[in-house]
């Protein structure tokens, strides 16, 4: 239940005002008093950030506290559809959650790399196409509750074969299907990848706004 001055504040307040993302700077949020890192591998780091005891926006006291947040360098997805709207996806080994997922191909950016190359990379190392146009979708927090990375979307079209370049280690089969058919297997729940389903939404943004795929 919101409380009642949001309730009172809310028919004030244009739609268009209150919902869009706001850095900390918009409300004058304080700076964590200490930052550890208390991990730092080959991708992420692992900051440990604490915070005095403060007083909300709304004016409530908000007691002191530690929030353990995962540092990524970001990373790509890719939309590849090729010239008769058949989708490719991979089916790939995550050890994390033990399952085999169908998702989009992806990959995390180089230090310093610019977002459009490495989905061309990403690409033809995993699926084995090449892109004619490549095109940016939008951008999205893959898990802002703890971690910062941010997962830029493409779309790749005018696809032609490549060889298929796999990382040491990576374990993938290279899946299509229709758009009709990927829709089904999310709403069946069986894709259940955020960054595909992410990259699945802008994609039929895209679409329906006139683009033919």
């Amino acid at each position: 239940m919101p409380r009642e001055s949001d309730s009172a504040n809310f028919d004030a307040r244009s739609a268009d005002a209150i919902a869009h993302d706001l850095p900390f700077a918009a409300r004058a949020e304080v700076r964590p008093t200490k930052v550890s890192i208390t991990h730092e591998g080959p991708i992420i780091r692992v900051e440990r950030l604490e915070f005095a005891p403060k007083q909300s926006f709304d004016g409530r006291a908000t007691p002191a506290a530690v929030r353990d947040v995962v540092r990524h360098p970001g990373a790509v997805t890719v939309v590849a559809v090729k010239d008769d709207c058949t989708m490719v996806l991979v089916r790939n080994r995550r050890v994390a959650v033990e399952r085999w997922l169908v998702e989009f191909c992806a990959g995390k950016l180089e230090r310093g790399e610019d977002p459009h190359r490495a989905a061309a990379r990403e690409l033809e190392e995993e699926t084995g196409y090449a892109a004619g146009t490549l095109v940016k979708l939008g951008a999205f927090f893959t898990s802002p509750g703890f971690a910062d990375e941010i997962m830029h979307v493409f779309l790749a079209t005018g696809l032609r074969p490549v060889p298929q370049r796999l990382e040491p280690g990576e374990e993938l089969e290279v899946v299509e299907m229709r758009p009709d058919a990927l829709a089904t297997q999310i709403a069946a729940g069986r894709v259940t990848d955020g960054k595909t389903l992410g990259a699945y939404l802008l994609w039929s943004l895209h679409r329906a706004e006139g683009s033919s795929q």
